[in-house]
Formats: C-alpha cells, sequence, structure tokens
C-alpha cells in the first residue's frame, strides 16, 4: 500500500491539503481494495489551526512519521509567512525528501521546497497570485505561468488550491494507471481528464 504523508501547519490553506487527502483515501483497486494510506503530519501533535478557523488534528509529528513514498507539502498564509522561517520544518523536509519516491508542493508550499534548494533549475508553478514572488525570491527557478501542474520525476508542483487536486489524480495515473485515477474522479465528482495541464 502506498503509504502518503501530508505537512500540515499552522494556516494552511484548506483544500490544499484536504483535496489530495480525498483522492488518494480514495483510490481503489478493481475490487474496492484501498491503494493509498493517507496521513497527516505536523511539527507536533497538537490541534493545527488551519486558514480561516479550521481546526485540524495530525496523525503524525516529525519524530514519529512512518516512513512515507509520497511526501505532499501544502500552501496557504502559514506557508509563505511562518514555516518557511521555520527551521525545524525546512529541515524535516529536506531529509525526508532523501527518502521518498516523490515530492510534491501545492500552491504556495512551492516557496518551502524552493527556500531550501530542491527547486533550483526545475519547471515549477505555483497560485498565479504568487507567480511573481517566486520569480523574484528565486531566480534559479523556472517558474511556469497557466499550468495546473509541473512534473520533474521526482519533485512535482502545482498551482494554486484546486489544482492540488489535478496534480494528485495526475499522480495517481502515473502511479497505478489511468483506470484507477478515472475511476477516483468520477467516484469524486470531479472534473478531470488526463494530460491536462
Amino acid at each position: 500500500m502506498l503509504q502518503i504523508g501530508i505537512l500540515i501547519f499552522p494556516e494552511v490553506e484548506v483544500l490544499d491539503f484536504a483535496g489530495p487527502f480525498e483522492v488518494f483515501s480514495l483510490a481503489e483497486t478493481n475490487d474496492r481494495k484501498k491503494l493509498c494510506q493517507v496521513f497527516l503530519v505536523a511539527e507536533n501533535l497538537s490541534p493545527i489551526p488551519a486558514r480561516n478557523g479550521l481546526i485540524v488534528l495530525p496523525n503524525f509529528d516529525y519524530t514519529n512519521c512512518p516512513i512515507m513514498d509520497i511526501l505532499i507539502i501544502p500552501g496557504g498564509y502559514g506557508a509563505e509567512k511562518l514555516e518557511i522561517k521555520n527551521q525545524t520544518t525546512l529541515s524535516w523536509i529536506k531529509a525526508k525528501y532523501l527518502k521518498v519516491k516523490h515530492l510534491a508542493s501545492i500552491c504556495t508550499g512551492a516557496f518551502l521546497l524552493a527556500e531550501i534548494g530542491l527547486l533550483d533549475g526545475l519547471d515549477v508553478t505555483t497560485h498565479w497570485m504568487d507567480i511573481g514572488s517566486l520569480k523574484k525570491n528565486y531566480p534559479l527557478l523556472n517558474v511556469k505561468e497557466n499550468v495546473k501542474y509541473t512534473d520533474n520525476g521526482k519533485i512535482l508542483t502545482s498551482g494554486g488550491i484546486s489544482s492540488g487536486i489535478h496534480l494528485s489524480f495526475y499522480l495517481l495515473q502515473k502511479i497505478f494507471g489511468l483506470e484507477v485515477a478515472t475511476r477516483t474522479a468520477k467516484r469524486m465528482e470531479y472534473d478531470w481528464s488526463p494530460g491536462e495541464r
């Protein structure tokens, strides 16, 4: 079973983590066996105040997080203004990058990956409102506009909020095939088409 960890932190954008959580949690085989184990990870196990007051409980903290195949880094105000200064979080992401098969950012989660140098020289994207800041602050990045996601092999990035759902379907297709991704999108009643960037 694919192990997927999603980072959460104060002021994380809700759909940035909840969208991928839903996609991967619903992915199943033809005979209804779950393909993914999805969990939330935070610096500690205290309740996390996400954007607009939603309170979320992480499953694990940095010290007891299980081995992951995929690590998803969401965005929001908490990413670009708070966690970007949190050396504990930045160091944890950098350490986990060496061990996961895929590292994916949603929205302004790209700023955290850029801050620790993981995106240098890569095609990346983020929320359309933050494209200019990403270009200005990290000139070594090849920032793409008007795309929902980018795929550099191990590292993937997506645009804002709902684009993280598109990226999640794309990852399902990449790992498990088109049928699984299409079936999951249909179950969610989400308008997704393969190849859409």
